[in-house]
C-alpha cells in the first residue's frame, strides 16, 4: 500500500472504501466545519450593524458572540456520548437540523433577546461539525495522521472565517444580514443531503458498554481524572479559548476602536488575518508528523511555540493605536500551536472513547471562547465606568487575558515536570 492509500483508504466494517469516496466523505465534513466556522465568526463582521440596529454595547456584543459558544459547549458531553454510540453520521445530521431552523430564526429575529436565543441553539446545531469528523477520523485513519487531519479540518475552518470577512461585507448592502442567514440555512440543508448520501452507517464496536444506563457519567469521569486531560485543560479553556474569542469576535472591534479602521478596511484586515490562519493550518498540518517521526512529542512542540504567542499579544496590547491587523494576525498565527491538544486528547484515549474524550475537550475549549469572549465585553465596560477611555479599556481586557494565558502555560509546564 503506497503512501496516499495509506492516508486515504477508510477500513469500515472489516471493508475498504476507495480513494475517491475517502476524498468525498472528508470533503463534506470540511465544509460542514467550513459553514460552521463562517457562522461562528460572522459576528465580528456584522456587528457595526447589528450594534447600530439593536443599539448594543460592549458587554451585549459579547454576549451575542458568546452566546454561540454556550449553546455549542452545552452539547459537547452529549455530543460526545452520542458519536461514540451512533456514529457522526446520524448525530451530525440531526444537530444541522436544529441549526437549519436556528438560521432562519435568527434572519427573523427583531430583538436582541431573539438574536441571542436563535445564535445559542446555532451553536447547539453545529456542535458537531468538528467533533464527528475527528470521531470518525479516529476509527477510519491511521494514528500517525490524525494531527494532520485536525489541521486540515481547521484550514477549513479559516477558509470559512476568511468567508465571514469581505465577502459577508460585499453582500451586506446587497442583501442585508438576514438574508444571509436564510441562505446559511439552506447550505446547512445541503449538507445534511450529502452526509445521508455519502458518509457510511456507523459500526460501534463497543456497544455493550455504551448501552449501559451510567455509562456516560462513567466514562466521562475516567476522562476528567485523567492527568494528561488535566494538564491541557487550561490550556484548552485560556490559550485556545482566547484564541477563539479574538479570532472569531473582539479582533474586529480591535480594529475599529483601537486602530481607527472603518468597516470595509476592518473586513479586508479579518480577511487576511483568515489567509493568515488557512497556510498556518496548511503548515502545521504538514509539519508536525514530520516533527513527531524527528522525536518531537505534541508536548514539546507547544512548549516551544506557545510563548511566540504572548509575546505578540504583549505588542497588541502596548502599540495600542499603533497596532493593526499584523498585529492581531501575529498573536492569532503563532497561537495555532494551542490547537494541538485536541488531536493529541484523541489519540491519548481508546477508539471506544474517543468521541466522548473529544467532546470533553471541545467544552473545555468553547466554554473558554465563552468566557474570555464576554469576559472581554465585561472588562471594557468595567473600565470605561471608571472613566477611562475605550483604549484603555481595551488594552486592560486584552491584558487580562494575557495574563491567564500565561498562568495556563505555567500549569501545563509544571504538570510536565
Amino acid at each position: 500500500m503506497n503512501l496516499i492509500d495509506k492516508i486515504l483508504v477508510i477500513n469500515i466494517k472489516e471493508s475498504k472504501i476507495s480513494f475517491e469516496k475517502a476524498v468525498i466523505i472528508f470533503l463534506i465534513f470540511a465544509f460542514s466545519y467550513f459553514t460552521s466556522a463562517l457562522i461562528r465568526a460572522i459576528t465580528a463582521t456584522l456587528s457595526p450593524t447589528l450594534t447600530i440596529e439593536f443599539e448594543l454595547q460592549a458587554r451585549d456584543l459579547g454576549l451575542l458572540g458568546g452566546g454561540y459558544f454556550l449553546g455549542f459547549a452545552a452539547m459537547q458531553l452529549p455530543a460526545g456520548y452520542w458519536l461514540d454510540k451512533y456514529g457522526p453520521k446520524k448525530v451530525v445530521m440531526i444537530l444541522l437540523s436544529i441549526a437549519v431552523l436556528s438560521c432562519f430564526a435568527f434572519s427573523i429575529s427583531n430583538s436582541f433577546i431573539k438574536l441571542i436565543i436563535s445564535r445559542t441553539f446555532i451553536g447547539v446545531g453545529v456542535a458537531a461539525c468538528l467533533m464527528g469528523p475527528l470521531t470518525g477520523y479516529r476509527k477510519w485513519f491511521p494514528a500517525e495522521f490524525q494531527q494532520r487531519l485536525n489541521s486540515w479540518m481547521l484550514m477549513f475552518a479559516s477558509f470559512g472565517m476568511l468567508v465571514s470577512t469581505v465577502p459577508v461585507q460585499f453582500l451586506l448592502p446587497i442583501i442585508g444580514w438576514r438574508w444571509i442567514f436564510f441562505g446559511l440555512a439552506i447550505i446547512f440543508l445541503l449538507l445534511i443531503l450529502l452526509i445521508f448520501l455519502n458518509v457510511p452507517e456507523w459500526k460501534n464496536d463497543n456497544s455493550t458498554k455504551t448501552d449501559q444506563p451510567n455509562s456516560l457519567i462513567a466514562n466521562y469521569s475516567i476522562i476528567f481524572r485523567d492527568n494528561y486531560f488535566k494538564k491541557l485543560a487550561p490550556i484548552a479553556f485560556f490559550n485556545y479559548g482566547g484564541f477563539v474569542a479574538i479570532q472569531t469576535l473582539w479582533a474586529g472591534p480591535w480594529l475599529k476602536k483601537m486602530c481607527g479602521y472603518d468597516p470595509a478596511q476592518a473586513a479586508n484586515g479579518l480577511f487576511w488575518m483568515n489567509i493568515s490562519m488557512m497556510i498556518g493550518f496548511l503548515g502545521l498540518g504538514l509539519v508536525v508528523p514530520i516533527l513527531y517521526k524527528k522525536g518531537f512529542s505534541i508536548d514539546k512542540v507547544i512548549s516551544y511555540s506557545l510563548p511566540f504567542s504572548f509575546i505578540a499579544l504583549l505588542n497588541l496590547i502596548l502599540s495600542g493605536t499603533n497596532s493593526g491587523a499584523l498585529y492581531v494576525t501575529l498573536f492569532l498565527v503563532f497561537s495555532i500551536s494551542s490547537t494541538l491538544g485536541q488531536p493529541a486528547i484523541g489519540m491519548h484515549f481508546s477508539k471506544e472513547i474517543a468521541g466522548k474524550a473529544l467532546s470533553a475537550f471541545n467544552l473545555l475549549i468553547f466554554t473558554g471562547a465563552f468566557v474570555t469572549q464576554w469576559g472581554i465585553g465585561l472588562i471594557i465596560d468595567l473600565v470605561k465606568s471608571f472613566g477611562y477611555s475605550e483604549i484603555i479599556a481595551f488594552q486592560t481586557s486584552f491584558a487580562v487575558l494575557l495574563c491567564c494565558c500565561i498562568g495556563s502555560y505555567i500549569f501545563f509546564l509544571r504538570k510536565n515536570n
